[in-house]
Parts: C-alpha cells; sequence; structure tokens
C-alpha cells in the first residue's frame, strides 16, 4: 500500500518469469479486486457499520502483516516515515476506502468500482497541476474519461443517491491525490509501507466511526463475517502481495491493468451474486470511463520514463 512503487525490472529478468505464475497473480489481482466490492457489500449486509468494518479489517490485516515482517528483520518505518504513513492513511485509506464503504449501503457494487475506476484519470489531473504534463493522448484519455465520469454521475443510477454520488467523487479524488502527494516522501520498504499504512488507516477509521455514532448492535451474520474474513485475507494480505510480485516481474502496464479489469469484474459479479441491476446509461458511462483509462495507459507504456506508474494500493481493496 505504499504508493511508492518499486522500480520495474529490465527486460531480460521480466522474460525468465514464468508465464504461469504471472497468470496466477494477475488472475489473483483481477478476481480478488474485483471482488472485494460485492464483499463490502455483503459485510454491510450482514451487520457491520461502514467504518468500524473496514477500521477493524484494516488494523487486524495491518498487525499481522507488521508482526510477520518484523520477525523477519524488516526495519520499522522511522519516525519521519510514520508520519509519511499517516497522510496517506488518511487520504487513501480514510477517505479513499471509507468513502467507498460509505457510498455502498445506497450504491451497487458495481458501481462503487466503476467510480473508482476513474482514479487514474485524476492522477493524470494532479500530475498536470504538479508540473508534469501529460501527452497528447494522455489529455485524450482524461477528457474521454471525465466525459464518462459526469454521464455516470448525471445520467446513471449515481444520481438517485445523493449520499453515495458524493461519497464516491470523494474516494478516488483522495486516493488520486494521496498517491501523487507520496511520491518523492521518505517511505519504508513497500510491504511494511503496506502494514504501516494499515494500522494507522484502520485506527483512524475506527475513531471516525465511533465519533461518527456507528455501533455493533447485534452480532453480525455468518454471511457478514466471512465477508470481513475475505476482505482481510484475500483484498488486503494476498491480493496486494500478488500485486507487489507483478510490480516486481512484469511490466508496469501489465501491473496496473487491474484498473480497468476491477470494474468489469465487479459489475458482473454483483449482477450474478447479487442481482444488482445497471441501465444503459450505466453500462454506457462505464466503457467511456473505461476508454479513457485504457488511453491514459497505452500512453504511459509508451512515455521513455523508466518509473513505475501504478500504485501499490486501491481504495476498495
Amino acid at each position: 500500500m505504499s504508493t511508492a512503487a518499486p522500480t520495474a525490472q529490465t527486460g531480460t529478468s521480466f522474460a525468465k518469469t514464468s508465464g504461469l505464475a504471472v497468470a496466477l497473480a494477475l488472475a489473483a489481482v483481477y478476481l480478488i479486486w474485483g471482488s472485494t466490492y460485492l464483499a463490502i457489500r455483503f459485510a454491510l449486509e450482514g451487520g457491520f457499520p461502514p467504518l468500524l468494518m473496514a477500521g477493524g479489517r484494516f488494523l487486524l490485516a495491518g498487525g499481522l502483516m507488521y508482526g510477520v515482517l518484523r520477525l523477519r528483520g524488516v526495519p520499522a518505518p522511522t519516525r519521519a516515515q510514520w508520519r509519511n504513513l499517516a497522510v496517506m492513511a488518511a487520504l487513501l485509506l480514510g477517505l479513499g476506502n471509507g468513502m467507498v464503504c460509505i457510498a455502498q449501503q445506497s450504491v451497487s457494487s458495481g458501481l462503487a468500482a466503476v467510480a473508482v475506476a476513474s482514479a487514474p484519470l485524476w492522477m493524470g489531473l494532479f500530475s498536470a497541476l504538479r508540473g508534469q504534463h501529460p501527452g497528447r493522448l494522455e489529455w485524450l484519455g482524461l477528457a474521454v474519461g471525465f466525459a464518462g465520469v459526469l454521464w455516470l454521475n448525471a445520467g446513471g443510477a449515481l444520481s438517485a443517491s445523493p449520499q453515495g454520488l458524493v461519497a464516491l467523487l470523494i474516494a478516488p479524488l483522495a486516493w488520486s491525490f494521496g498517491s501523487i502527494w507520496s511520491r518523492g516522501r521518505d517511505l519504508p520498504s513497500p510491504f511494511m509501507g503496506a502494514a504501516g499504512q494499515m494500522l494507522l488507516g484502520g485506527v483512524l477509521m475506527l475513531v471516525a466511526g465511533f465519533a461518527l455514532g456507528e455501533r455493533m448492535h447485534a452480532w453480525p451474520s455468518a454471511k457478514g463475517l466471512l465477508s470481513v474474513g475475505y476482505l482481510l485475507t484475500f483484498g488486503s494480505i494476498i491480493g496486494f502481495s500478488a500485486y507487489i510480485w507483478l510490480l516486481h516481474h512484469v511490466r508496469p502496464a501489465l501491473a496496473g491493468s487491474y484498473a480497468y479489469v476491477n470494474p468489469v469484474i465487479a459489475m458482473a459479479l454483483g449482477a450474478w451474486l447479487a442481482k444488482e441491476h445497471f441501465g444503459m446509461a450505466d453500462l454506457g458511462a462505464t466503457g467511456v470511463i473505461l476508454l479513457g483509462v485504457v488511453a491514459i495507459t497505452l500512453a504511459k507504456t509508451r512515455s521513455s520514463k523508466p518509473a513505475v506508474e501504478p500504485t501499490t494500493n486501491e481504495p476498495a481493496a
């Protein structure tokens, strides 16, 4: 969950990577992260308040990862690194993931995934504001993608849920700003950064949840408990580990392809397992947003810059 992604390996090292290992890692990132939106919905339906659910999940996952890493001799973050991780935890997890969970009280899991898919568009805009001006293809992708965002918010099912609409606008904005802000900051190794962010983000969301009046009024259902367990182990630990492995073994564009695959999987799973319905406006806006994200990804692939662009976290997973 550290947004300072590792530097890409050379082409030779990529060639030595097992094709089966890459396929399994991609399948894990596509399917697991794509299914986390539905798991969040089931957790909420199972009796968990949104922020207490997300906070408890990240606190446990972060604690487990932190303990294992320290036992393996990975250095703990320095005081300066903890401060940077705290800012990232507030933006990426507190506002990013937290707002997705709040939105899914009134918005389908599929549409939540589509709204989050706009994060690369906002990242491109924030990068431009920092002086990293996009090329022509990136500008085209931004224009097309934002047209889809406007269409989704104005003409789709999101317009019927003002609270969900606002939350799903804040989530990718906070995620993208936090991702851009983190570049060049003093951060620990990616896995330790993930553990630190989850620990701090979990505490933050638990405090915010209690402050906003969230309480567990009854014991959660079995479906709710299983969903949170799935989010903790598969979404936070296994899926993230697969993504970090991909960043070290494949091209950045391939590792970051989850950005336009996850929404499709989330919508398919929502329609199949939760009977979610999507109108033509929703489907059309989804296609336009993903077209913009694909254009930005292609533009970054053609760029001569060696830095890895995808971030090592996602607001919903």
